[in-house]
């Protein structure tokens, strides 16, 4: 673009979200408006039941928003059928959870292939990007480890492989460091801090200062709404 401005790879444009529990509404979203673009790193902070696990729910086609819209790429999700969001999350985005969610029956090797088998990726091919992943989160040595034999820091380096295995464009990470002790804490946003250096554009929803503070932009928020950004 002639005047520099780059397009944002993710926009979500006045975000409502209702729900509705016995005979009560809760608002978890009042309007919130977020624009992400190429490389960034967002953090977005703030106290338990303030809206931010919901807005990254909705900026990943997890759930729809009662109202506003959320655009990945250029394309609004909203005009998506199910068939076309499902491959877009498998595609473009990559997700990291707090509690890592990867099958316990499954090697470290084969969790990072899985979404790629499920993208159709020759099984060749995403062996060999499955072990080029695990090397470039530490953890080639830990291949044939099951889930279940591996520690919690190990573990998340596994999710983040897996969230990388298809090449999204986004990575949002919820609670990323939530369930690990401090030092590997620490390992987790040394690996963040490389994977945006790296090119990659993460948003991430956190209460841990340390990974908040390693952003380019923290996006804080109160009661459903952005208080600024």
């Amino acid at each position: 673009m002639s005047d520099g401005i780059r397009a944002p790879v993710l926009d979500g444009r006045n975000l409502r979200k209702s729900y509705h529990l016995a005979e009560q509404t809760v608002q978890a979203l009042r309007g919130v408006s977020l624009s992400v673009a190429p490389g960034e790193y967002v953090a977005i902070v703030g106290p338990s039941g303030c809206g931010k696990s919901t807005l990254l729910q909705l900026l990943g086609g997890i759930d729809a928003p009662t109202g506003g819209t959320v655009s990945v790429l250029g394309t609004e999700l909203g005009q998506l059928s199910d068939r076309e969001l499902t491959h877009l999350r498998l595609t473009r985005l990559g997700f990291v959870f707090q509690r890592f969610h990867l099958l316990p029956v499954l090697t470290a090797l084969e969790n990072i292939e899985l979404p790629m088998a499920e993208a159709g990726v020759a099984r060749a091919e995403r062996r060999e990007r499955a072990r080029a992943l695990l090397d470039y989160v530490g953890l080639a040595d830990r291949a044939a480890h099951r889930a279940t034999q591996l520690s919690g820091g190990e573990m998340q380096r596994v999710a983040v492989a897996r969230a990388l295995a298809n090449r999204p464009a986004i990575i949002l990470a919820d609670e990323p460091t939530g369930e690990l002790d401090a030092a590997t804490g620490r390992e987790l946003l040394a690996l963040f801090r490389r994977l945006n250096a790296d090119g990659a554009t993460l948003v991430v929803v956190t209460h841990d200062e340390r990974l908040a503070a390693e952003a380019g932009r923290v996006v804080p928020m109160l009661d459903g709404m952005i208080t600024c950004s």
